[in-house]
């Protein structure tokens, strides 16, 4: 009984990391499809 919780927090902990790392990754697409639009705007 003892590796439930344990394996219960290991479940946690991995999908909050997978959480903070989607966000960061769609930060970064939108900054860079935002960067490419002024790139192409601009001339």
């Amino acid at each position: 009984m003892k590796r439930k919780p344990d394996l219960l927090w290991v479940l946690v902990v991995l999908f909050s990391l997978g959480v903070v790392t989607t966000g960061y990754t769609q930060s970064l697409w939108e900054r860079q499809s935002d960067v490419s639009i002024k790139v192409t705007q601009q001339p």
